[in-house]
């Protein structure tokens, strides 16, 4: 029993990773997202001219919305495969690597994820308030919402981290 037992754990250990071709995926989401910025990039050199401000700026807060896109899955791959898969020991000794790397646990994770969730819902927000004139007030209505509940639940899980940090 004690071999079955055993064998069974080793299993479930083994078993994570089943998640690398997962982080694999999102390294293949972040080419995708490169295609799309350099799309976005030419579609602002080619209407330079000819674009108002204001479409100049919702051009650039585009780049900055898949910058940070690209930024999340960053950290999500790293953090995710070091947290869960296995450790990076090759790179720790990297000049490279950055500081956070090998010391973002599972709960910090999370913090990171929401604020970005909370700073890419706020880009777009802005986007739609450059482009106010062709959204109707339902479609603000519900970005604003939106909006608000990602950055309520945001400051609820942070304090909510903190609480259950202070018990330990």
């Amino acid at each position: 029993m004690k071999r079955l037992e055993s064998g069974f754990e080793h299993l479930l250990f083994s078993s994570r990773w089943l998640m690398a071709p997962v982080y694999f995926g999102l390294v293949l989401a972040m080419l995708i997202l490169l295609v799309k910025f350099g799309k976005e990039v030419w579609g602002l050199f080619a209407h330079i001219l000819s674009a108002s401000g204001g479409e100049l700026i919702i051009g650039v807060l585009s780049l900055v919305d898949i910058a940070l896109i690209m930024n999340l899955l960053i950290i999500i791959m790293f953090s995710g495969y070091e947290n869960f898969v296995s450790k990076m020991e090759d790179l720790h000794s990297h000049q490279d690597r950055p500081d956070w790397m090998g010391h973002i646990g599972f709960s910090d994770l999370k913090i990171k994820l929401i604020g970005s969730i909370v700073a890419i819902s706020g880009i777009e927000l802005l986007k739609g308030f450059m482009n106010v004139g062709n959204l109707s007030d339902r479609h603000l209505a519900w970005m604003v919402g939106i909006h608000v509940t990602f950055l309520l639940s945001g400051v609820l899980y942070a304090a909510m981290d903190r609480i259950a940090g202070k018990g330990h």
